[in-house]
């Protein structure tokens, strides 16, 4: 018998307005999943039980006419992002105590819209890695098998939806924090367009790389909530493309893009390194799948490649400088203090070239493939990474290298801000899951999500589950954290 953790989350918000569930019991079901597994998988630094008690009954308290599609869904924020009145770590030690003033202006909207938060997701310290393995929080696992990493920077949230704790949740995605983790595990990650989603109302937009974005199950959960963080704010340092009619989550269900020229691509652009065949064998399924709904796929060169590196590298060292009280700067990890070592180093003058010659690329890059509606590529070099593996031999250089070519597609679609999305269309021959990277032209977000939602319909779903998804409490997960079934 389904239960409701089982639904999505549009079926959640669909049963509470028609009477057959409220928020009370959604949140309730849901914070027993979280204390049952949440340190299992890694997924919350802090929850907030009290808080989400008091909005889930605010939620239920709102006429049915009145309410969004994800209206009392349960739901929670990365601990990167601002939340007035509760802790926000950024994932560090340094901040282990700090408590903001203010929301972000994605939280102010998603409250708006009647969700529910849990609480704040793991990730990495100040988000520089692509792995949520800290000081603050027991470290961010793959509920398909513990024993690898679920990602990062946003792989908290990755936990908790693939191990049923929130249907969605709020991520950010910097040079492919939201993606990895998808890709990981079994889930769609989205990263909109530069502009469509708010950064504020602090930062300064960061170069454009970073962006808030939804991780779901599903195109039409993921739409929902894109609907909800996509509200124009004055004042915002890149113009936001315009909507389509009806939003996103219409956009997603028509599932109608329309026939397109799709390019793609295996060469990965910011290292040189073999693929895993895994990899390669998602893309080909994604390819025939996309003929198939009639597509035209074409081989296409990358549009960039590796001599892009040393560039995105400066400007990853740079976005590492966030304001840290010098006092604490010891307890930072070895890989953030490398990182804002060498951002230190960075001249204004040698910036400001480096930001000319990426943007000179970049234009290059889109030449290249002009012809084609969309791109297709694998999301990662390999399928998955055990927890630890990129910090083994205890270099943090090593370790940052090893992140680029683990993860050498992502980034790149940060820095020309085109939508991008992880979609789990492949397997391992274990079961795991693959993601592959979708991505549309800049503003051209409706389009990549009727085509994203087109592609899940082609094959049929991809919302599975790992077996910790039926875990009810500590006593369904044995000793190597693989979820038992109760009997």
């Amino acid at each position: 018998m389904a239960e409701m953790h089982d639904l999505t989350a549009l079926e959640q918000a669909a049963a509470m307005a028609g009477g057959e569930l409220s928020s009370v019991d959604l949140v309730e079901h849901c914070l027993r999943r979280v204390a049952a597994i949440g340190d299992t998988v890694g997924a919350f630094v802090t929850v907030t039980p009290d808080l989400a008690r008091e909005a889930a009954r605010a939620a239920d308290a709102v006429p049915a006419e009145g309410r969004g599609p994800l209206h009392g869904v349960p739901t929670a924020i990365k601990d990167l992002t601002l939340t007035a009145g509760v802790r926000t770590t950024f994932g560090s030690a340094a901040f282990v105590d700090f408590v903001p003033p203010v929301d972000a202006d994605v939280v102010r909207f998603m409250k708006a819209a009647g969700l529910v938060s849990l609480g704040k997701t793991t990730t990495s310290e100040l988000g520089c890695s692509l792995y949520s393995e800290g000081r603050v929080a027991p470290p961010a696992r793959n509920p398909w098998q513990l024993a690898y990493t679920a990602g990062g920077s946003s792989g908290g949230a990755a936990a908790a939806v693939a191990a049923g704790l929130v249907p969605v949740a709020q991520g950010s995605d910097g040079g492919g924090s939201l993606r990895i983790p998808a890709s990981l595990c079994g889930l769609v990650g989205y990263k909109p367009s530069r502009g469509l989603v708010s950064g504020g109302p602090l930062g300064s937009g960061a170069f454009g790389l970073p962006t808030s974005g939804p991780l779901g199950r599903t195109v039409t959960d993921v739409a929902a909530l894109l609907d909800v963080m996509a509200v124009p704010v004055p004042g915002e340092p890149y113009l936001p493309p315009v909507a389509p009619p009806g939003g996103y989550l219409a956009a997603a269900r028509r599932a109608e893009p329309g026939r397109l020229r799709i390019g793609r691509f295996t060469t990965p652009m910011l290292a040189d390194e073999p693929i895993h065949p895994d990899c390669v064998a998602a893309v080909d399924r994604a390819a025939a799948l996309l003929t198939a709904a009639g597509h035209e796929v074409v081989e296409v060169p990358p549009p960039l490649g590796p001599e892009a590196w040393p560039l995105f590298e400066i400007i990853w060292y740079v976005l590492a400088l966030a304001p840290v009280p010098p006092q604490r700067e010891s307890e930072l990890l070895p890989l953030t203090r490398l990182l804002r070592a060498r951002g230190a180093e960075v001249s204004a003058g040698t910036l400001a070239a480096t930001l000319g010659e990426l943007q000179a690329q970049v234009r290059l890059g889109v030449r290249r493939t002009a012809g084609c509606d969309l791109l297709l590529c694998p999301t990662l070099a390999a399928p998955q990474a055990p927890v630890g593996w990129f910090t083994a031999d205890g270099d943090p250089a090593a370790d940052f290298d090893r992140q680029r070519r683990f993860s050498p597609y992502c980034a790149i679609f940060n820095v020309t801000g085109d939508p991008s999305v992880s979609l789990p269309v492949g397997t391992t021959s274990d079961g795991l899951p693959v993601g592959v990277l979708l991505t549309g032209r800049y503003g051209d977000d409706a389009r990549l999500i009727a085509t994203a939602a087109q592609l899940e319909n082609c094959s049929d779903g991809w919302d599975r589950h790992p077996a910790i998804w039926r875990a009810v409490d500590s006593a369904n997960v044995n000793g190597d954290g693989v979820g038992r079934s109760p009997s």
